[in-house]
């Protein structure tokens, strides 16, 4: 049997399913042969991928930041196909801007979505996948961005950096009870994804502050890097073999997440002050 062979028949709940990671993560998981159960608060996106998927697909509009939702999802899947197999914390918004001029409710949604969203998944489906006693799998999605820092994206960077201290302090604690559940902090870099499109929706900014030209040109920037970056059917491929290999770091671009945290541990080591790169620098700037 391959390693991946352990997915097959079983149960995968994703949240964010209804685009970029998330989205090649259900197909990825379909395609194994796992019954996939689609969250994500887009209820039309989910439907035509479920439709798409088939019969073993089933769509579950979900916000992930109400912990009564999360708790409803998990009584729904598992009145309808028992244990979970995987559950992988998928759901992220990005937001730009300078920390002063982002409003205090984007700050909030973003670490809801981005945070809690990860924890009330584990809050609802994890005392089940404990009491089973059997093989699972948690996997939350961060990104290179937990282990380094970006202007212009401190609330999407502050929440990334929260979810691996979480993802860390799980793994412990799963540890703990010697149950077989494996835990897995997923590291993408960049996947050509939409996610920058979105970033600030649905937002308002404070009257008379924020500076929309930085903003653009930023999200600009990102998008163009991700546009030529890494499909996400491919990020899914890594990921899942990734968990099937019981790896803790799971690194779609491994070179390049080593090189960023081994930026992060000589900036520890120094303790100095935060200092752009000259060209990144320029480049924000429109120089």
């Amino acid at each position: 049997m391959t390693p991946l062979a352990t997915f097959t028949g079983g149960v995968a709940v994703i949240t964010g399913a209804g685009s970029g990671i998330g989205e090649a993560l259900a197909r990825h998981a379909s395609a194994l042969g796992m019954k996939v159960a689609l969250a994500d608060i887009d209820a039309a996106a989910i439907a035509a991928l479920a439709a798409e998927l088939g019969p073993d697909a089933l769509a579950m509009p979900t916000d992930v930041r109400d912990a009564s939702a999360m708790l409803a999802l998990a009584a729904s899947v598992h009145a309808h196909w028992g244990a979970v197999r995987l559950l992988v914390n998928c759901a992220g918004i990005e937001t730009l801007g300078y920390s002063w001029d982002i409003a205090p409710q984007r700050w909030q949604a973003t670490l809801d979505i981005n945070v809690m969203g990860a924890i009330n998944g584990v809050h609802a489906f994890v005392p089940a996948m404990l009491a089973a006693g059997r093989p699972a799998f948690i996997a939350n999605i961060a990104s290179v961005g937990a282990f380094g820092q970006m202007p212009m994206q401190s609330a999407y960077i502050v929440s990334k950096h929260a979810l691996q201290a979480f993802t860390e302090t799980l793994a412990l604690e799963i540890g703990l009870t010697g149950q077989p559940i494996h835990v897995a902090s997923v590291i993408p870099g960049p996947v050509a994804t939409a996610i920058f499109d979105s970033a600030n929706a649905g937002d308002v900014a404070p009257p008379n502050r924020g500076d929309a030209a930085a903003v653009e040109r930023h999200r600009a920037i990102m998008q163009a890097m991700l546009a030529a970056s890494m499909a996400p059917a491919e990020a899914a491929q890594i990921i899942f073999s990734g968990l099937a290999a019981r790896d803790f770091f799971i690194m779609t671009h491994p070179d390049d997440a080593r090189a960023i945290i081994a930026g992060r541990m000589a900036f520890l080591e120094a303790m100095a002050a935060p200092v752009l790169p000259a060209t990144l620098r320029a480049l924000l700037q429109g120089d």
